[in-house]
This record gives structure tokens, C-alpha cells and sequence, in this order.
């Protein structure tokens, strides 16, 4: 194993960054939906010997960058996507998106690269260290400038029904601990003295045990279902570039309609369309509202997004990505405003230094709302809106004050063709689901659409760009919230925190018992 490591830590220079870029991308191919799990063996456990063989903290840092820009420039290379809708504006904007994003990310692993250098790298405590910082960085990354918590590497256990279950136990971070230390921890197998090698396969041998646990918990779980709720998903598949036209709006409008109306299937009670599926303001437009009523059961709602704006002259004009419910009358019986809004997309930071435009329509910032919420709608167990990316944010998707009975997420993820991101983002509204122990129902204007249950499972879906409705019954929540939607992460980081100074402190006792030994010699 020597003879196979030893040319990667001889590479100097910019072949050295290159191989270390390389290294983070491989990782990247085990993320959702690719799943090549084995990636992560070598892709962890070269940069822990890389880190481990640097001899100053510039290396280290340097070496955490170019494995973070190499893991997030695969990992969300789909982003460019979506400056292709409107590629004469904004192509020239790519290289920025998919590696300047990637460079910023970047900082975020090179600082838990140097943190782990410092704290130790010898033996099967760099292990430790290198995957306590990384989910340390993961935990930063979920609301450090806003936050973007995107491809955890616990997602990568999505693959697996049953090893997902930990995620209801540990959280994505402790997870996420466990997988980079099984990913990084065997290599000192073969690389440090016989008393580590025990120790290099127990973090293998405990995500085996988790999986094993998992299995029990899907064995006792129970599939109940809400009495009386059938809902419709309605998944048009608009394409991005064509949904704002203005001569197009009706046919959108109709197209929508038609399908909630069909006749096949069960007949529902609530019908669910994606997040700016109506392309009119329905808090204005009253002809716009009683279309959209037509969609409604009889004693039912329709549930969509659409823009909404301020309605009072007296203040200043706003607008809002929200979820609004409509009953057979055309009245509003509901509404949710997005309280995460995406940079760059519903707004411009930094608008006073940065000459540039948000990629959606229009040229006034969206305005966000209170939330996480929850909110009664008739005929339905209360419910917990989340809009677009908002399903991300680990142990920020239900009020915490009032927990809802299950969860809805409204997307348009058309903005990114047919790429990872729509199943990486699918991915995510899974571990979701596990973490609250909440069903969670996904519609998407272009796909992924789904039904979760509360164990994370897929109990029915329709695919990416596909035009379909889907007619399923709601999942009941379970009884009680898991233990990371009760405790949250705060033992989690904590325990990481205490484990980084356990370690130091070992290390320096060490070398102080060292020094005395000399000394007396």
C-alpha cells in the first residue's frame, strides 16, 4: 500500500493541487444520483494522508481548498444550468458560477483542513480530527452567509433505505462524521503500526451496525395512512425558458387545470401544483382566481405557488414567493410566504456594489416571510410549507412551537435540466422526512414529484421531465419526533467540539511526555 501512496505524496506544485482537486471530485461521484459509494475510500482517505504529510499551515489549508473546490465544482456544476435560460444575458456568467462558487465553498473545507492539521495527524486521531472538522464545516456551511447546506455527504446513504434511518438518530452531521471516518480511517490499515488497525475498520463495522439497526426500524414501522385526504400532484413539465411568456401564461394556466380535472386515478381531495406554477397574482387578479378554483375539488382546495404582492398603497411595493390555497369559490384560505430566499436568484446581495440583475423575472427583490410555520388548512392534518431550497436547512424546516403533522414542499427545479441537481435536491427532502419523522410531499413543475414517508421512504414518485399527476393517500407522522428533531444539533457539535479538544490535549500530553522522557535520559 506504501508503494501505491508514496507518488501522491511526492507530487509537489500544481500537480499536487491538481491530484487533491481530483480527489474531491471522485468523493463527489458517490453524492445522489450516481451513488459510486466506493469513490470515497481513496477520495478521503489520499486526502488524509496528503494533509497528514504537509508541513505548515498554509499547506493545510491549501490542501483542504483544492479538495473542497474539486468535491463542490462536480457536486453543483447544475447551477450553470440555469443562466442558460437566459444565456444572452447571463452566459458569461458561468465560469464565475461554477468555479467562484466552488473557491468560496472552498474556504469553508480549507479551514476545517487546517483546524484538523492542527489539532493532530498522527495515527487514527487525524482520522478523527479530519472527520469531526469536516462535518464541523457542514454544520458552518447550513447558515454562515445565509447558509448552503447542499450535498451533505450523509446524503450519500439516500442509496439505502435502511442506513438512512441513522439519520433520525445522529443527524446529517453525526452521520456525516461516521461516513468520513469510515472513508478516511482504513487506509492506516496499512499505513500506521499494528496497535491502529483494529481501530482503521470500526467505523466501517459501526455503519454496518446502523444499517442492521435501520433494518429493525423498518420492520416495526407502520404504514398509516390520513383518513379522508387524497391528494393530486400535478406535474405539467413547463419548460423554464417558456413559462413566463407572457402570449403562453393562459395555455400554462389551462394545461394545469385539465390535468388536475382528469378522470383517472382515485378522485381527490386536494389538489398540489408546484412552487410560481399560476403566472398571474391571484391576491389581484380575481379572473386568474376563479380559473384556478376550477382545479379545486368539491369541498377541496387547490394548493399552488404563485407571486404575490403588497396590496397596501401606503407601503412600499413588495413581492413574495408564496404558497397560496384556493377553495372551489376562488376564496384564499391559506397562504405562506418563503422565508429563505435564494441569493442571486430572489435577490441581489450586495446590490450597491454588484452591478448585476437577479436571473428570475423582474427587476424588484422578493421579500421574505416569517418561518419556519405552520399553518391549518382545511381538510388536512397542519401542515409545515416549504418553498424551493428551504427543505435543505437540517433542523430548520418545522416550527418549532407548533409541530406540524406532516411537511409540503413546492420546487421548480426546471431552472437545471436533466442534471444531479433536481435528484440531489430530492435526496435532501428525504433526509427530511427522517430527521422530523414527518411525511413529506414534494411537487416539482418539471419533477422530481413524490410522497415520502416518515422514514424516509418513497412510496411513489414521478420522474424527472415527465408530464403526469400522481394520486396518493398522506402518511401519517410518527407518535413522537425522532431524537435529532428533539434534540436538534446541538449535542452533536458539542460532542465534536469536546472530541477536537480531547485530541489536542492527548497530542500535547504526548509530546510533553516525550520532551520529559528526553530530558531525564
Amino acid at each position: 500500500m506504501n508503494k501505491l501512496v508514496q507518488p501522491l505524496l511526492r507530487l509537489t506544485g500544481w500537480p499536487r493541487r491538481a491530484a487533491l482537486a481530483g480527489l474531491g471530485a471522485l468523493a463527489a461521484l458517490a453524492l445522489p444520483p450516481l451513488y459510486v459509494l466506493p469513490a470515497l475510500l481513496p477520495a478521503f482517505a489520499g486526502f488524509l494522508l496528503v494533509l497528514n504529510k504537509t508541513g505548515c499551515r498554509k499547506g493545510a489549508f491549501a490542501a483542504g481548498w483544492w479538495f473542497g473546490f474539486g468535491f463542490f465544482t462536480l457536486g453543483l456544476y447544475w447551477i450553470s444550468n440555469a443562466l442558460l435560460i437566459d444565456a444572452a444575458r447571463f452566459i458569461w456568467f458561468i465560469p464565475f458560477s461554477l468555479f467562484g462558487l466552488s473557491a468560496l465553498l472552498g474556504v469553508f473545507t480549507g479551514l476545517a483542513a487546517l483546524l484538523s492539521w492542527h489539532v493532530c495527524r498522527q495515527g487514527f486521531g487525524a482520522a478523527l480530527s479530519l472527520s469531526a472538522c469536516w462535518s464541523l464545516h457542514e454544520w458552518l456551511r447550513s447558515f454562515v452567509m445565509t447558509g448552503f447546506p447542499w450535498n451533505p455527504i450523509a446524503s450519500v446513504w439516500t442509496v439505502s433505505d435502511e442506513l438512512l434511518q441513522a439519520d433520525a438518530w445522529l443527524g446529517p452531521y453525526g452521520l456525516g462524521f461516521l461516513t468520513v471516518l469510515g472513508a478516511s480511517g482504513w487506509i492506516l490499515f496499512w499505513t500506521e503500526k499494528a496497535k491502529f488497525r483494529l481501530a482503521a475498520f470500526l467505523p466501517l463495522l459501526l455503519l454496518a451496525l446502523l444499517g442492521v439497526a435501520g433494518m429493525v426500524r423498518l420492520q416495526d414501522a407502520k404504514d398509516e395512512m390520513v383518513d379522508n385526504v387524497r391528494l393530486r400532484l400535478v406535474q405539467p413539465n413547463i419548460e423554464q425558458s417558456l413559462k413566463w411568456k407572457q402570449e403562453l401564461r393562459f395555455s400554462h394556466l389551462v394545461k394545469l387545470i385539465e390535468m388536475s380535472l382528469s378522470e383517472a386515478g382515485l378522485a381527490p381531495t386536494h389538489v398540489i401544483w408546484a412552487e410560481t406554477a399560476v403566472p398571474y397574482l391571484l391576491d389581484s387578479d380575481v379572473q386568474a382566481r376563479l380559473a384556478v378554483a376550477k382545479a379545486a375539488p368539491e369541498n377541496g382546495l387547490v394548493i399552488t405557488g404563485a407571486v404575490r404582492t403588497s396590496t397596501e398603497q401606503d407601503r412600499p411595493f413588495q413581492i413574495w414567493n408564496s404558497l397560496q390555497a384556493l377553495d372551489r369559490n376562488g376564496a384564499i384560505r391559506g397562504v405562506f410566504d418563503k422565508f429563505h430566499l435564494v441569493p442571486f436568484g430572489e435577490y441581489m446581495p450586495l446590490k450597491n456594489i454588484l452591478p448585476l440583475k437577479k436571473i428570475t423575472e423582474g427587476s424588484t427583490d422578493f421579500s421574505p416571510g416569517p418561518g419556519p410555520l405552520t399553518i391549518d388548512l382545511p381538510g388536512l392534518p397542519p401542515v409545515g410549507p416549504l418553498i424551493c431550497y428551504e427543505v435543505i436547512f437540517p433542523g430548520a424546516v418545522a416550527d418549532p412551537a407548533r409541530r406540524p403533522g406532516w411537511l409540503l414542499n413546492l420546487t421548480n427545479d426546471s431552472w437545471y435540466g436533466y442534471s444531479t441537481g433536481p435528484f440531489q435536491h430530492f435526496a435532501q427532502t428525504r433526509m427530511r422526512a427522517v430527521e422530523e419523522g414527518l411525511p413529506l410531499v414534494r411537487v416539482a413543475n418539471s419533477g422530481i414529484s413524490g410522497i415520502i414517508d416518515a422514514y424516509g421512504r418513497v412510496r411513489a414518485k414521478l420522474e424527472l421531465n415527465r408530464v403526469g399527476i400522481l394520486d396518493s393517500p398522506l402518511p401519517k407522522p410518527l407518535s413522537e419526533p425522532p431524537l435529532y428533531a428533539a434534540l436538534g444539533d446541538g449535542p452533536c457539535i458539542a460532542a465534536l467540539v469536546i472530541l477536537l479538544i480531547v485530541l489536542k490535549f492527548m497530542l500535547c500530553h504526548t509530546r510533553f511526555s516525550t520532551v520529559q522522557q528526553r530530558g531525564s535520559g
